[in-house]
């Protein structure tokens, strides 16, 4: 019997605001800049809950955590990662693998990103080695390019 194997991508973005924590792939950053959302704000987690939940077709991160309900106001982003990875395992899902690029001018990530890989790893269940992050920069363009805002782009791909 062959394996099914689904792959599914994600995005998100938001501004940056000073005066909130900044917390990327579940990590706390010290920036005097945050992004501004309804939950943390943690573009990576976002980006790769949508991923996960595309690549089972069992809807996108707003279906599940509406930005309209409050009992998400502040939330921490893990919770919506560890909900996805549930309802994969309900749906005898398996993660092949993740990967994520986030677009962001400042702070610079790679003192993070061993940190971020774990977590995202720890959460999903599944060896640092299936977890990518790259860190990138828009030059100088738009939103993010004059450190206003900042953006995450996943993929994923399950089995089952």
């Amino acid at each position: 019997m062959s394996r099914e194997f689904r792959t599914g991508i994600g995005y998100d973005s938001h501004r940056l605001e000073l005066d909130r924590r900044l917390v990327l792939g579940g990590i706390e950053i010290p920036f005097p800049k945050g992004l501004a959302g309804h939950s943390d704000g943690d573009i990576i987690l976002h980006a790769l809950t949508d991923a996960l939940l595309g690549a089972a077709g069992l809807g996108d991160i707003g279906q599940h955590f509406p930005p309209s309900d409050d009992q998400w106001r502040g939330a921490a982003s893990t919770l919506f990662l560890e909900h996805a990875r549930k309802l994969l395992e309900a749906n005898s899902y398996q993660i092949v693998n993740v990967d994520v690029a986030v677009v962001i001018e400042k702070p610079k990530i790679l003192p993070y990103r061993d940190r971020i890989r774990q977590h995202i790893a720890k959460t999903l269940g599944i060896d640092m080695e299936r977890v990518g992050l790259k860190a990138k920069t828009a030059e100088g363009l738009g939103p993010v390019g004059a450190g206003e805002a900042a953006e995450a782009h996943a993929v994923a791909t399950i089995a089952r």
